[in-house]
């Protein structure tokens, strides 16, 4: 049994926040313009299905926001780049 006036033994912040649904997606072709010349063309997208990756939840058991999850992790937006390289 804890101490009265304790919740417990547990640390304030013993739980994990959500999970997390990050997917990277990669494409590439490459083309043989001659013997000599190749010409290849790169697509590659972070966070590809643009899935929010929330935050962790406050764990402070002060206030009535205990276990509330109020934003979203920093650049977790989705983000392409598309790349052309000729190599001779």
């Amino acid at each position: 049994m804890p101490a009265l006036g304790n919740f417990g033994n547990r640390p304030p912040r013993f739980f994990h926040g959500p999970g997390v649904n990050y997917w990277n997606l990669g494409l590439q072709k490459d083309t043989n313009i001659t013997d000599r010349i190749l010409l290849q063309f790169r697509a590659e997208f972070f966070n590809a299905f643009n899935h929010a990756q929330f935050a962790l939840p406050n764990g402070y058991l002060s206030g009535n926001t205990f276990g509330v999850i109020s934003s979203v992790q920093p650049n977790s937006q989705r983000i392409g780049q598309l790349a052309l390289k000729l190599a001779f």
